[in-house]
């Protein structure tokens, strides 16, 4: 079973080392939105510390929203989904690898930008401690539950929108406690306990996730 899910990965990596638009374009659009907003608002770095929490976190999250509709659509254009969904092992493990592929091509790049884009926003070199904590927290959350949406439209020709509707209700906790946790640093206050919440979501996607996204292929491929 290890040895699947290290294969499993091991092409994931591959396949999106060969598409790197797939990589440039999260990441082009979270430093693009983040930094139009200094353009749009006051200058002032009073305005933007206070605000910056909330720009990088809603910027991580719309740029995971623009890399999740490729997530499976290669592997069904290309009919490795369907092999998937007929062979006999269970799908835990080969869509958690999936996953795991896609955070690391998407999702970790936008973890190390953030402390570039939290300081240019005035961010005290403290807080970036807790950006950092709380993306690394929060995007594999984001991705889990984008990917649960992403295996129920990957039948569908652009559902982009679709996908939009479906995941936005569901990433706000997440965005909540994770920007919240960067506002209570800047306030002095403990971020811990808010730390501690984004774990226990990232456990509960972990755990429960892959099996929420193999059982949305089976319906979505009508199986």
């Amino acid at each position: 079973m290890s040895s699947a899910f290290q294969a499993t990965l091991k092409r994931e990596l591959m396949l999106g080392m060969r598409a790197p638009g797939d990589i440039v374009n999260p990441l082009f659009f979270f430093v693009l939105v983040v930094s139009l907003f200094p353009l749009s608002l006051s200058p002032e770095p009073e305005t933007l510390q206070l605000l910056a929490p909330g720009v990088v976190w809603v910027a991580a999250l719309l740029a995971v929203m623009v890399s999740l509709d490729g997530i499976f659509r290669r592997d069904e254009e290309s009919g490795a989904l369907e092999q998937l969904l007929v062979s006999p092992s269970d799908l835990f493990l080969p869509v958690l690898a999936r996953v795991l592929a896609h955070w690391l091509l998407t999702g970790l790049p936008l973890v190390l930008m953030a402390p570039v884009l939290g300081y240019m926003l005035h961010l005290p070199v403290a807080a970036l401690d807790t950006l950092v904590w709380s993306l690394l927290l929060g995007t594999p959350t984001l991705i889990i539950v984008g990917a649960i949406a992403a295996s129920l439209t990957v039948g569908v020709g652009r559902g982009g929108i679709l996908l939009a509707l479906l995941v936005l209700p569901l990433y706000v906790p997440v965005l909540v406690f994770g920007a919240g946790s960067v506002a209570y640093d800047l306030e002095g206050l403990p971020v811990d306990g808010v730390l501690a919440v984004l774990g226990a979501m990232l456990a509960l996607a972990v755990s429960l996730g892959p099996l929420a996204i193999g059982l949305g292929l089976r319906i979505s491929s009508g199986d």
